[in-house]
């Protein structure tokens, strides 16, 4: 269930987008569907699946599993952005501004996000122990 309401929510994040409202960063609207950051905004989508995926799989459980499964769907992320992004300034350099200086944030990010859903998991097993 986890994959459906993430895929869900990407896709109503990208429709809200669509309709005009200034929902990508800088206040971007539905032109940013078309735009250099297109092939991220659309890769957050298999990013949402394959993150609900490896939830319901049991394989974002702890905090190491947390973490890599973060980080490899996070990179996973800049396959459909930096294709993108390449037809508009070329691969060398879209990999150079489109995903190397976002490589170090996303480790740090994923590390800090299984330390939340951790956190999370445990304050509902102690909801839970309480009856």
């Amino acid at each position: 269930m986890a994959r459906g309401w993430g895929v869900l929510t990407l896709l109503a994040y990208l429709a809200e987008g669509a309709m005009g409202l200034p929902v990508f960063a800088g206040g971007g609207n539905g032109a940013s569907l078309v735009g250099p950051t297109a092939g991220f905004l659309f890769g957050f989508v298999p990013m949402a699946y394959l993150a609900g995926l490896a939830a319901e799989k049991g394989l974002a459980r702890g905090l190491i599993g947390t973490t890599v499964v973060g980080a490899v769907v996070t990179l996973l992320v800049f396959v459909p952005g930096v294709a993108w992004l390449s037809t508009f300034i070329g691969f060398e350099t879209a990999v150079q501004v489109g995903m190397m200086p976002f490589l170090v944030g996303m480790v740090v990010k994923s590390a800090i996000a299984a330390m939340v859903v951790r956190g999370g998991w445990k304050a509902v097993e102690a909801h839970r122990a309480k009856g």
